[in-house]
């Protein structure tokens, strides 16, 4: 469906709107004719977002009054607003924001008369490890650290709530999200055009992605298309990669060949242990972490035909394509050296 035929002059509401994927969908937004609003906190940076006409709502997205405010005759949310996973964030304010928001929000919208439809940004992490790949939209919820159960957690309340309260609700849980301009994935870029590409134990490793471009879209049909309504979607291409062909794709990008090294798994946890035991009361960052290990070791690999199925939605950027152009790109700005 096209967002310019029905969102043009539509108050929309994106939370999370300052950081890497709610900064393209407010973009997208735009272009697409919405009158977007957003929510940020009064630390966050928004200059990268002055040149587009946004509302701003300054204040945490836990905030009552920020909400209420935000919330006033909206007809499309998409809640984007995320908690980052780190050594200084409590388990209270994992809650506030994905669990507390979420609340706030549906409840400010359910009995507006023009709400049209919220899109609840969930994560694939609500699953945790695959032990049967690939996973569909039904897979049991097994989350394995505090920012993945608080994330459950509100998925579940809000599609009860919906279920209860009729409010029109679409859920869109996306896979690993990569592209220009994010560094989730930069410590990987650099070792693959290293020396040597540590992999650890002896399993697949798969691994799912999302372009940030195809992921912006994805919410947009989420919150527009009628067969979205009721709706969970896995947002991820079509088929997982493993850690190891990610490599070789980065390598290659730069005429490099991928110097694969496996080791054993069983160190790198116990060792992530102690750091986490003895960095996070002290609000350190921690060198290394169980969930960082996790990612070289455990498969998530995922069914995405709902996306086709349901959606009409085909993915745009490949594996090769986007991990190319995201490699150029962090050479480009200095932060991976070839």
């Amino acid at each position: 469906m096209q967002p310019n035929e029905l969102l043009a002059q539509t108050p929309v509401l994106v939370t999370g709107a300052s950081g890497f994927t709610g900064s393209l969908l407010v973009r997208k937004l735009v272009q697409a004719g919405a009158q977007v609003r957003a929510i940020a906190r009064a630390s966050s940076r928004i200059t990268h977002l002055e040149d587009l006409p946004i509302t701003w709502f300054r204040g945490d997205v836990f905030d009552p009054t920020t909400i209420t405010q935000a919330c006033e005759g909206v007809e499309y949310i998409i809640h984007v607003a995320a908690a980052y996973r780190q050594a200084k964030v409590s388990d209270d304010f994992y809650h506030q924001v994905h669990v507390g928001s979420t609340q706030l929000l549906a409840r400010a919208v359910a009995d507006q008369a023009n709400f049209r439809r919220f899109v609840h940004v969930s994560t694939v992490g609500v699953h945790g490890h695959i032990a049967h790949p690939p996973a569909d939209e039904s897979y049991p919820f097994d989350p394995e650290d505090m920012y993945q159960k608080t994330k459950a957690d509100a998925e579940i309340w809000i599609r009860e709530f919906a279920d209860q309260s009729g409010l029109p609700l679409a859920v869109v849980r996306p896979c690993a999200i990569y592209g220009p301009g994010d560094t989730r994935l930069l410590k990987l870029f650099k070792l693959a055009v290293g020396p040597v590409y540590p992999l650890l134990g002896k399993s697949k490793s798969l691994y799912h992605l999302i372009h940030v471009e195809d992921l912006a879209e994805i919410m947009i049909q989420a919150a527009i298309h009628p067969a979205a309504q009721g709706q969970v979607f896995i947002a991820g291409n079509p088929q997982a990669v493993t850690l190891e062909q990610m490599g070789r794709i980065v390598a290659e990008t730069f005429g490099k060949k991928l110097r694969v090294v496996r080791l054993p798994a069983w160190p790198f946890f116990a060792l992530a242990a102690v750091c986490e035991t003895v960095c996070k009361p002290l609000g350190i960052e921690p060198p290394l972490y169980k969930r960082r290990v996790a990612f070289y070791t455990k498969d998530r690999s995922f069914d995405t035909r709902k996306l086709r199925d349901v959606l009409g939605y085909q993915v745009k950027w490949s594996e090769e394509k986007g991990l190319a152009e995201t490699a150029r790109w962090y050479r480009d700005h200095g932060l991976l050296r070839v």
